[in-house]
């Protein structure tokens, strides 16, 4: 249909309103993916602690509606389906299907990821994707839950590809009984995929019903004007930084493997209204599993710039498109198709907090001082009366003071954006512990003018023999740093008391195996602080001291 123009007014163009209902009308449609998905898990990883997110897509695999999530996977969900269609091109998917895919390659975090994925059809055509990425507890790696000592792909468990499970709206039993075998935990892994295949047709629904409200016309031009809209303000903000080339370098502590320091380098050059974050110069692939495919690498840069241009508008297909990251291949960010991927996130989240250092010279107004490093996993591992269990945690910590204001307590890492706490009463009503202290860090964050945010103490006593896995980064080399002249976070710091010997300190751990009456203590690292601490306002100082935030 062509568009006819009228006193210089195009009819056939939506109204702003129309754009404004179908913008947030697909957002809609994915919080009820969302609350789908947590009503109808199995594991508490995703209906209790959130690690999942789920998006709307057109037909090329660009964002139309998110819901809050972990902003690592709501980035990849569309980088995976632009991947997959890049494999198997689009006429391979029917109406009814349902897809999915955990390969590190073609999905680029952990083979604990698994993304499902649909395709719409309207009237016979193909017009969109839906897509569903949660965390499983047991993908039949060679540790119950996941290793941190993996040094290849084939070690972290079952590698799916594209696969179809349901054909023409019919369930392949043979695929799903086959990827559960490999699981420790098959009904939880049935569980959660059915809830992510729930989810996915959810947003199918959701997306016919807007066509069908609106027309396939006034949608697309919808979508058109939303995306168009999205690129101009990513441009008009990145104007305004001035142009240059800025640089930062940082090191983790190590890969898991090697005490080798995992080097992270990042290079931003502003020119005009364009970005470029070049991550040349960063660790070759690691030995260990701190490597990234590159849709995961480039889902964690495109969450450091939506922080830094324009932060507080909804994401869309139209973001993005005015920023280049380049990782060389053969790097942690860019490695082999065999590569570890295990711990894809700690080089991701230091690459994505050295962006904003980098350009906090310059637009200091939009940056924070160093935050949480890490996700600070524990997860324990054992059997009870009622077989085997796992308990699997990301913790929180402190984040970075900003002009203007001290940097909150006890929150996730910015990657993990919707993730909640495992709340203590159900950590032990499932499993056989007691949580003997939840608390801030009193004194974690650096202090400043703002001061950093305060990290958390948690004490777990174990009351079964127990298997415990631990991965605490950015402890020695790289504590949470603090901006111009604020002072640096405090590191984590974990504690394990065995009965009748000495506490043993230690960062990371695999197959740590401890006996009932073991209590593990950990502190997790605070926010860094912002300017000189001198210039901090009396009362904020005497706020701190009776709240006891600072020694």
């Amino acid at each position: 249909m062509s568009d006819t123009t009228v006193n210089g007014e195009n009819r056939n163009m939506p109204s702003p309103a129309t754009v404004e209902v179908v913008r947030h009308a697909f957002i809609s449609g994915a919080e009820q993916m969302r609350r789908n998905l947590y009503r109808s898990a199995h594991s508490p990883v995703i209906y209790e602690m959130k690690d999942c997110s789920v998006g709307i897509f057109d037909a090329e695999g660009h964002l139309l509606g998110q819901a809050p999530g972990l902003p690592f996977f709501l980035g990849s969900l569309g980088g995976t389906i632009r991947a997959v269609i890049g494999i198997n091109g689009y006429e391979v998917f029917r109406e009814g299907d349902v897809w999915i895919v955990n390969d590190s390659t073609i999905a680029g975090s952990h083979l604990n990821d698994v993304t499902v994925y649909a395709p719409i059809f309207v009237d016979g055509l193909l017009r969109g994707f839906t897509a569903a990425k949660a965390h499983w507890n047991d993908i039949g790696a060679k540790d119950a839950g996941f290793a941190g000592d993996t040094t290849d792909i084939f070690q972290e468990g079952l590698r799916i590809g594209p696969t179809c499970i349901f054909r023409d709206g019919r369930l392949d039993q043979q695929i799903v009984d086959l990827i559960a075998l490999n699981s420790r935990f098959p009904t939880a892994l049935v569980g959660d995929l059915m809830a992510e295949i729930s989810a996915c047709r959810t947003g199918v629904e959701r997306f016919r019903s807007i066509v069908h409200r609106f027309g396939w016309d006034q949608v697309e031009k919808s979508i058109h004007a939303v995306f168009e809209q999205a690129e101009a303000e990513d441009r008009r903000s990145v104007a305004e930084i001035p142009d240059g080339v800025y640089v930062e370098d940082a090191y983790l502590d190590n890969d898991g493997v090697t005490e080798d320091p995992v080097h992270v380098k990042v290079t931003v050059t502003v020119e005009g209204d364009s970005m470029t974050v070049d991550l040349t110069g960063s660790n070759k692939q690691n030995v260990g599993s701190v490597n990234s495919g590159i849709v995961q690498t480039r889902s964690g840069i495109e969450q450091g710039f939506k922080f830094l241009v324009n932060p507080h508008s909804p994401v869309s297909g139209g973001n993005f498109r005015n920023l280049e990251v380049i990782a060389p291949e053969g790097t942690c960010f860019n490695p082999s198709e065999t590569a570890a991927c295990l711990k894809y996130g700690p080089h991701l989240m230091l690459a994505l907090d050295l962006m904003i250092k980098a350009l906090s010279r310059v637009v200091p107004e939009r940056a924070a001082a160093g935050h949480v490093g890490d996700s600070w996993n524990v997860i324990i591992v054992g059997e009870d009366e009622f077989g085997l269990f796992l308990s699997g945690e990301a913790l929180t910590g402190g984040w970075g003071a900003f002009e203007g204001g001290d940097g909150e307590s006890a929150l996730i890492h910015s990657a993990a954006g919707d993730f909640k706490n495992f709340p203590i009463e159900t950590m032990e009503h499932r499993y056989p512990l007691i949580m003997r202290r939840h608390s801030l860090r009193e004194g974690s964050g650096g202090d400043g003018k703002w001061r950093g945010g305060m990290g958390i103490v948690r004490e777990y006593e174990i009351l079964a023999p127990v298997t415990i896995q631990l991965w605490f980064e950015r402890a020695v080399q790289q504590p949470s740093w603090g901006l111009f002249g604020g002072q640096d976070g405090a590191s984590p710091e974990v504690w394990v008391h065995r009965p009748g010997e000495e506490p043993e300190k230690m960062y990371k751990a695999n197959d740590l195996k401890v006996e009932p009456g073991t209590r593990l203590v950990v502190k997790t690292g605070g926010g860094g602080g912002w300017g000189d601490p001198a210039e901090r306002a009396p009362e904020d100082r005497a706020t701190d001291r009776r709240l006891e935030l600072v020694p």
